[in-house]
């Protein structure tokens, strides 16, 4: 068990922001095409964050595209995750976000936490 435990802290990121549910993120995500690879951004509120803080630990994070939801789940410590921004630190008083899915428009606003 001793093994699997320091595998698992070789490849956890040190270099990670401290963000939680409710928070607007920018995330660059490196995607392979073919033999050449370039980094695509991903831009929206982080709906549900998972799995402690281990080297599976998961975030899903959802955006608004052409008027349809889109989300994705990106691994926390995966190296296609090139670098993750926060750009607005939300006010939530739940740690899962899923009521989002089914609000439109103003509704599905969050509202953004003061740091003092």
């Amino acid at each position: 068990m001793e093994v699997i435990s320091n595998l698992e802290t070789e490849g956890l990121k040190e270099n990670l922001p401290d963000f939680r549910s409710g928070d607007r993120v920018r995330i660059h995500v490196r995607v392979v095409e073919g033999e050449k690879s370039r980094i695509q951004v991903y831009e929206g509120d982080v709906i549900a964050r998972r799995g402690g803080g281990g080297l599976r630990s998961t975030f899903t994070v959802r955006k608004t595209s052409g008027g349809v939801g889109v989300e994705r789940i990106f691994p926390l410590h995966s190296p296609n995750v090139e670098k993750i921004e926060v750009l607005r630190l939300g006010r939530v008083r739940r740690a899962k976000l899923y009521y989002l899915r089914d609000l439109r428009g103003k509704k599905a606003r969050i509202r953004e936490r003061r740091v003092r």
